[in-house]
């Protein structure tokens, strides 16, 4: 790996502002919560928001990796459309995917499926899992192939987010993105939506009055302060070097910044983009405000409050840092209309190359 790239971090700080949501639901369908600074906050857990950041790659250009149990299909179908027939493609499939997983998610990219697919026609689909050496010899094929992908961009979401790959740790792959979950900038109290149902064909009957359905919804309402970093070095090692890295930061920024948790979206929404963002490229340890403080009310929303103490927090630790904070770069957006997301992408990918 470059050694310019090493301990390199792209962080984004944000705040973005959603009324009369339930954008993370717990298991009883309740809007996710915390207790930070001795106060019950808001909370959208990093999974909620990674799954559709993931979706929202597809969008940028990136072909996505498959993640699914059913391995043994994937491939089967790709050994039929080889030239296989359905008895070999699923002896083959099914021996594969016994190496590769016990009923678990199995995350690969269409690159590696392709690649263990033509394995298994060189070896005239005749593969036994039973057998230390096949089992070595598939997962040094499924391990050379991802990188292969990387050229038109398959794949790069496992780059992005990482592989556990129980059976065959080696397959194993430490994700480039870090996620924290989101939290209200301040105190946040879930709220409830009582709503009744009329039944068409019981209206038309005169002695049958009154609602026919009537159920309760919990939603709040909150300004969210969400922490994202990517590591660059990271990035870089899982790609096998820097040629594909400035599309996949751009992907990576645009997807993170059009996704939203997709939980009730058709019956409360929650279509709103970024407020405000602080966004450094550093070299050292990774920076997350706590908002242990609760921002208070004062009569103006809580976005302009919010952006405050973020930017008072993260100038202060600048300053305490001193060297230790190796800041390459700095970008703001939110508050200049002549500064898009755009220009951030161009900024944030110019500033990696610098080092």
């Amino acid at each position: 790996m470059n050694t310019k790239y090493k301990g390199m971090n792209i962080e984004f700080h944000i705040l973005q502002s959603f009324p009369v949501t339930s954008l993370n639901r717990d298991d009883v369908g309740s809007p996710k919560t915390a207790v930070v600074g001795g106060v019950t906050r808001a909370r959208v857990s990093s999974q909620a928001w990674k799954r559709q950041i993931r979706s929202a790659l597809q969008d940028f250009g990136i072909s996505l990796a498959i993640r699914t149990k059913y391995v043994a299909d994937y491939l089967c179908d790709i050994m039929i459309k080889d030239g296989a027939s359905k008895e070999q493609a699923e002896g083959a499939s099914e021996a594969i995917a016994a190496i590769l997983t016990k009923d678990t998610l199995h995350f690969f990219s269409e690159t590696e499926a392709q690649h263990l697919a033509r394995y298994a026609k060189e070896k005239n689909y005749t593969i036994d899992a039973s057998k230390k050496p096949e089992v070595s010899a598939v997962l040094k094929v499924h391990k050379a192939a991802l990188g292969t992908g990387f050229e038109h961009l398959d794949g790069l979401d496992i780059a992005l987010f990482g592989r556990m790959v129980a059976q065959g740790p080696d397959l194993t792959l430490e994700g480039a993105s870090v996620f924290a979950h989101a939290i209200s900038t301040h105190k946040v109290s879930n709220e409830l939506d009582f709503f009744t149902a009329l039944d068409d064909v019981k209206e038309e009957m005169e002695s049958e009055v009154g609602s026919s359905h009537m159920g309760v919804i919990e939603f709040n309402s909150a300004t969210y302060y969400r922490y994202v970093a990517l590591d660059v070095g990271q990035l870089v090692e899982n790609l096998g070097g820097d040629e594909h890295v400035p599309q996949a930061i751009e992907a990576f920024i645009k997807a993170l910044y059009v996704a939203v948790p997709y939980a009730r979206q058709r019956t409360q929404a929650g279509a709103i983009p970024w407020d405000f963002a602080r966004v450094y490229v550093r070299k050292g340890q990774r920076l997350q405000a706590s908002f242990e403080n609760p921002v208070k009310e004062r009569g103006e929303g809580f976005s302009k409050p919010s952006r405050e103490a973020l930017v008072s927090y993260l100038e202060e630790k600048e300053a305490l840092s001193g060297s230790l904070f190796g800041k390459i770069a700095e970008c703001t957006w939110g508050l200049d209309q002549g500064f898009s997301i755009d220009d951030l992408i161009r900024d944030v990918i110019a500033a990696t190359k610098q080092g």
